[in-house]
């Protein structure tokens, strides 16, 4: 199948624009455009373009909220616990992420949690913001129960997400973003959209056994943490995506495990836990991007196991991406996936659509 190739402007006003048509503020259907962008732009479509829709239908419904702002409902020099008072996730994990940025600059470092949130996006796209004032920043988020715990039948965890990015020389960076999940279930949607199988490993059935098909996955079944079974690690996955959850809807008092509402389910206010965090590496030892540098180095310089395979860091993947995109002049997006937004925005009354007349080979 072929892909559309759209520019970053052309798909962020389309989102921009759907948005609005629902009623949200402009500045906050900005934020939503910005963030669903960038992780189309980094290569992780599963959480771009591929996710509007879920947006649109939040505000459609009213269980997200339009009108607002998040607040403060406590703080320490170095910690804020936050209400998102319901808003879309990422003005209210922005507005996290730039308090704890704050805080590190005054005192080193800066902890804040959120209650009262919804679903923001990639996790990447707030711990970078702290890599742009030369810090060390982390992000995590609890989601819906997806996935199935290490010897379970049942989706008990979300995907909870784990971003950790921090500054190097020249402005290269160290960034990770996964998912504790062995994938993100936007992944199996796509294979699922697309007509396609999936490894196995990345998920199971509803007897909890591993399969190849997405729709048993989606249908009754369940993510599995990352090593998939319990002989291959999985147990280690499970555990990460507890932390999460303590860092997350525990700290913060929002939802959590099966108090989350079901995935995609809008009867009820989703009530996220989220976390944000900065380190000020000028209040450590001296040289960290020297040294950060140097780790870098020591992992790309490796002679590779497969000649045209090199060793990666977390977050080179994603620039190989970003270059690509900026060699083609934009993205480019499975034409199900625009066909399936362009509907989508039909519904709420947007003109222009995203266009389909630059198609270029998958």
């Amino acid at each position: 199948m072929s892909r559309c190739l759209i520019t970053q402007q052309e798909v962020t006003t389309f989102i921009e624009k759907c948005m609005t048509a629902v009623g949200s503020k402009e500045h906050h259907a900005r934020s939503l455009a910005q963030v669903l962008v960038e992780g189309d732009h980094r290569g992780h479509y599963s959480h771009g373009l591929n996710r509007m829709d879920m947006y649109v239908k939040d505000l459609q419904t009213g269980v997200c909220a339009k009108d607002g702002e998040p607040v403060v409902d406590k703080e320490s020099p170095a910690t804020a616990l936050v209400n998102g008072k319901n808003l879309l996730g990422p003005v209210v994990g922005n507005f996290c992420m730039d308090l704890a940025i704050k805080k590190a600059k005054e005192v080193g470092i800066g902890w804040v949690v959120a209650h009262g949130s919804n679903h923001y996006g990639i996790a990447g796209h707030y711990a970078i913001r702290a890599i742009k004032e030369n810090m060390i920043g982390m992000s995590f988020t609890n989601t819906s129960p997806l996935v199935v715990p290490t010897r379970g039948r049942k989706c008990t965890l979300g995907t909870n997400p784990i971003s950790v990015a921090a500054p190097s020389k020249d402005g290269d960076s160290f960034v990770l973003d996964m998912a504790t999940s062995a994938v993100a279930l936007g992944k199996v949607e796509l294979h699922d959209r697309r007509g396609d199988t999936i490894p196995v490993g990345w998920g199971c059935d509803a007897q909890g056994k591993m399969t190849p098909d997405p729709k048993k996955v989606l249908d009754g079944g369940g993510l599995v943490p990352i090593g998939g079974s319990e002989a291959t690690g999985g147990y280690k996955g499970y555990g990460l995506g507890m932390m999460v959850e303590i860092f997350c809807g525990i700290l913060a008092g929002s939802n959590y495990s099966t108090h989350i509402r079901s995935w995609k389910v809008t009867d009820s206010v989703a009530d996220l836990g989220q976390c944000f965090v900065a380190i000020n590496p000028e209040n450590f030892a001296p040289g960290f991007t020297d040294r950060m540098a140097d780790l870098l180095a020591i992992q790309r310089g490796l002679d590779p196991a497969d000649p045209d395979a090199p060793v990666l860091a977390p977050g080179d993947t994603e620039r190989t991406n970003m270059a690509k995109c900026e060699k083609l002049g934009g993205i480019p997006y499975h034409i199900n996936v625009v066909n399936h937004m362009n509907d989508c925005a039909k519904r709420v009354g947007v003109s222009p659509l995203l266009p389909v007349d630059k198609i270029i080979p998958e």
